[in-house]
């Protein structure tokens, strides 16, 4: 028990001494740590005055800055607002001057002016004065010489007559003589001019193709069974085939080159193709003419390109009207080759007689439209021309041209040109040759004449006009009337034709029956 009193003594005795020695250490670190951030906060208070210090430094720069910028900027307005006012003084002054002068040549104007209108006045009255003093002249002379002015004029007129008349009509002829001469020299000098520009080489059209064969051996395909193929081509292209001894050759005779064309084409696709019989022939044939009409289209467009005549501007229909031309010959001379010569001889004669160059070239090309459709339209093809062009909104003048190149005299410059162009387009040596186009009128007016008819579908003139071949309606013409109308026919032809020889009149009369088997 003492032991256990005494351990509790010694642990309340370490207590209070562990208790007292921690107070007395607490104080210790306390006051230490005071003294610590008494220290700090000194040091706080220190750089705060510091940093306060630094900014009210900068601040005060600043503010030292500032004013040297607005200083700075102050000074540079005086001296931009001294120069503009110097520049501003200048232009016053400058203003004022030309006020000044201006005030002077106002004053100088109203001057002049006023002394103008004096002098009029006084020209005025000198004027009347002077007439005045005229007609007082005029009346003491018709006075003194008792005659009026007309009586006076009659007389000197009179005498004039009487001593001056020959020498008058000798004057009045070499002025004449003169005039001519040098009209002729300079027209002689401008168609000089035109044609030594324009050179083209010109071939006379002829009426027969030649087909080459690849052997002697195609004639009699191509003549067929009893003739069939032969008469098959003849009768669907109105052309007649010779074949003669001519080795690897057929001939292709008419007097339209569209046909001959159609026909030759389609012979070559036949050849080429190797199967000839009379369903091939009808199927190449209606290939050959759309084929055709491409190259009608296609030659128009070449003639505009050629004279430099933009193609769209004239209407897809009117240049396959033109390339029909290609197929059409007057006179022997190809008439788009005859066209396109004379749009460019009208084009330099223009240029140098000052005309309009673009309606004698546009208007010489298709000065002879008309002849591409005359065969089936009626009128003369001046006129059909001039049609033809008013419808695809051509402009007068250039219509004109049509009619001025048959016009004896044109009334415009450019219809004068067309027609001199056409003139010598078709007199060069060479260009026509008359007998084939007599020879071609003859064909077609026998082919105009069977057509007249009734009952006839179409008429082939074949074997240089020795030859008419009329097909008929089988519906309308029996076999009885065929008879009769052959008769008929050679009687109108003996009637209203001269021709060389005799001609022989063939009616054919054809029935084709087709079936289709499904």
């Amino acid at each position: 028990m003492p032991i256990v009193l005494t351990a509790i003594l010694a642990i309340v005795a370490g207590g209070a001494i562990g208790y007292f020695v921690r107070d007395v250490r607490g104080k210790q670190i306390a006051g230490s740590a005071e003294a610590r951030a008494e220290e700090i906060l000194k040091k706080a208070r220190a750089e705060e005055d510091r940093i306060a210090q630094e900014a009210k430094n900068r601040e005060q720069q600043l503010l030292l800055d500032a004013k040297e910028r607005a200083m700075k900027i102050i000074e540079d307005g005086k001296r931009e607002l001294a120069f503009h006012e110097t520049g501003l003084k200048e232009a016053q002054s400058r203003i004022a001057d030309r006020e000044r002068r201006f005030d002077e040549t106002l004053l100088d104007f109203e001057n002049k002016k006023t002394k103008l209108e004096e002098d009029k006045e006084n020209l005025a009255l000198a004027k009347t004065d002077v007439a005045k003093l005229h007609d007082e002249a005029f009346a003491k002379l018709q006075s003194v010489a008792e005659m009026t002015k007309e009586a006076a004029a009659e007389v000197l007129f009179k005498r004039i007559e009487e001593t001056e008349t020959d020498a008058m009509l000798s004057r009045i002829r070499k002025m004449d003589q003169i005039s001519e001469d040098a009209v002729e020299a300079k027209a002689r000098n401008v168609l000089s001019l035109a044609i030594s520009k324009f050179a083209s080489s010109q071939v006379v059209d002829a009426t027969t193709t030649f087909v080459d064969l690849p052997s002697d051996d195609m004639k009699g395909r191509i003549i067929g069974k009893e003739g069939r193929n032969i008469k098959t081509l003849e009768h669907l292209t109105g052309c007649e085939l010779i074949i003669d001894d001519t080795p690897n050759s057929i001939t292709i005779s008419g007097f339209s080159p569209v046909r001959r064309q159609v026909a030759k084409r389609a012979l070559e696709a036949l050849l080429k193709d190797g199967r000839i019989q009379p369903a091939k022939i009808e199927e190449a044939i209606n290939a050959a003419k759309q084929e055709l009409a491409k190259d009608m289209r296609k030659a128009g467009e070449d003639a505009l390109y050629e004279l430099g005549i933009p193609v769209p501007s004239i209407d897809p229909k009117l240049v396959a009207i033109l390339g029909r031309l290609k197929f059409r010959t007057s006179y022997g001379q190809n008439v788009l080759q005859h066209s396109i010569e004379v749009a460019r001889l009208s084009g330099m004669m223009a240029e140098e007689l000052g005309a309009d160059v673009f309606i004698c070239k546009k208007g010489g090309l298709f000065h002879d439209i008309g002849k591409a459709v005359d065969h089936d339209m009626q009128g003369a093809h001046p006129q059909i021309g001039y049609n033809i062009m008013k419808k695809f909104g051509f402009a007068e003048e250039l219509c004109y041209q049509s009619i001025a190149h048959h016009e004896d005299k044109p009334r415009t410059l450019e219809g004068v040109i067309v027609k001199a162009a056409d003139a010598i387009s078709g007199a060069r040596p060479g260009a026509r040759r008359n007998s084939l186009e007599e020879y071609l009128q003859r064909l077609q007016d026998l082919e105009m004449t069977a057509s007249g008819f009734p009952g006839v579908e179409k008429v082939y003139a074949i074997q240089a006009g020795r030859e008419v071949r009329v097909f008929v309606q089988p519906g309308v013409v029996d076999d009885l009337a065929a008879h009769n109308l052959a008769r008929d026919i050679a009687k109108k032809i003996e009637a209203d034709l001269t021709y060389p020889g005799e001609v022989r009149v063939t009616i054919i009369r054809e029935t084709r029956v087709t079936e289709y088997a499904r």
